[in-house]
């Protein structure tokens, strides 16, 4: 993939969810809610600030994220899903233990 956010724009692969529940009923897409985690495939430079300082991002490349259910564009790039939005779109860096 050959794409570079611009400011504080990142790009996101959305992680889906199983589809199939215990009693192996297969949900439909139609049915299904969008996913609402994901792994931050590219960051931008971050924002200038109003002085002309440049302010990088809190996230970086790998990082998975929890963002709002709505958050982000989708855009299709090489076949594959993915969302393009602002790093105030996510609300948090899931930490592994």
């Amino acid at each position: 993939m050959n794409i570079k956010p611009l400011a504080d724009r990142v790009v996101v692969k959305p992680i889906e969810e199983m589809e199939t529940m215990k009693g192996g009923i297969i949900i439909p897409d139609t049915a299904k809610e969008k996913p609402m985690q994901g792994e931050i495939i590219e960051v931008g430079p971050g924002r200038t600030s109003d002085e002309g300082n440049r302010m990088p991002l809190e996230v970086k490349k790998g990082d998975k994220v929890l963002y709002g259910k709505y958050s982000g564009t989708e855009v299709s790039i090489d076949g594959k899903e993915f969302l393009i939005m602002r790093e105030s779109d996510i609300f948090a860096v899931i930490q592994n233990s």
